[in-house]
């Protein structure tokens, strides 16, 4: 039992220096996590504004041509919003390689776009609500003093409306992190494709899928504490 653990780790590990292509496929993982969570974070504070502004003009019923932009601007957002929730991520991911990024030869840079776009309609959403969730007081406040409606949006409801969607913004990319695992499909070593090329040479899944799946839980674990504690600190701040 001992001597074929053993035999196992050498072969899945230490042969032919395997454990570098775990490293690279760790690397690559944490690159295009980090890279999508923050593209995904830039789509959604724009959309989202760009819905809070256009919203506010609505309800205002302006006519005037930035009024119109506006609403032209934000219907577009709301199809991105709807194309990005209603496919899948796969799909969204060989059509940004083959048709709209064909060609380009670093597929860790598509894969980074790829999770970013549709981490953004997702995160547009939170901040959407986010916005929605501060008092519409705070809003008639910044305009009494002067503030224009995008300056009080980003001075004085965004900042609020941060405490209310941290958690959710993380957890968002919890999500993208295991999303990560179908790189794969487009040949880029991530955690799960490294798993997978070592599996072919040595023929024996048990110490490659458990590795993979390990170091997915153990990302996953520690984010999910740091979320918790986040949570609990956002708690005692708001009773204090």
């Amino acid at each position: 039992m001992f001597e074929a653990l053993k035999e196992g780790f050498i072969r899945t590990f230490i042969r032919d220096n395997r454990y570098k292509v775990f490293v690279q496929g760790f690397k690559n993982t944490i690159i295009i996590t980090l890279t999508a969570a923050v593209i995904g974070i830039l789509i959604g504070i724009v959309v989202s504004l760009i819905h809070a502004l256009a919203q506010s003009a609505r309800n205002k019923k302006r006519k005037t041509p930035g009024a119109m932009v506006l609403n032209v601007l934000d219907k577009i957002c709301a199809a991105y919003v709807a194309l990005m929730r209603g496919t899948p991520l796969a799909i969204q991911l060989m059509i940004m390689t083959f048709i709209i990024m064909g060609g380009f030869p670093n597929k860790v840079i598509v894969c980074c776009i790829a999770f970013g776009v549709n981490s953004g309609a997702y995160v547009s959403e939170v901040i959407r609500g986010g916005i929605a969730s501060v008092d519409i007081g705070q809003t008639e406040a910044g305009r009494s003093l002067g503030l224009s409606e995008l300056a009080t949006l980003r001075l004085i409801v965004l900042p609020q409306a941060v405490k209310n969607i941290l958690p959710a913004l993380c957890n968002e990319g919890i999500a993208v992190l295991k999303e990560t695992s179908i790189c794969g499909l487009i040949s880029v070593v991530d955690l799960t494709r490294a798993g997978d090329l070592i599996r072919s040479r040595t023929m024996s899944p048990y110490f490659t899928l458990i590795t993979v799946a390990l170091i997915y839980f153990i990302l996953v674990f520690g984010l999910s504490k740091a979320v918790g504690r986040l949570e609990r600190r956002l708690a005692q701040s708001d009773r204090h």
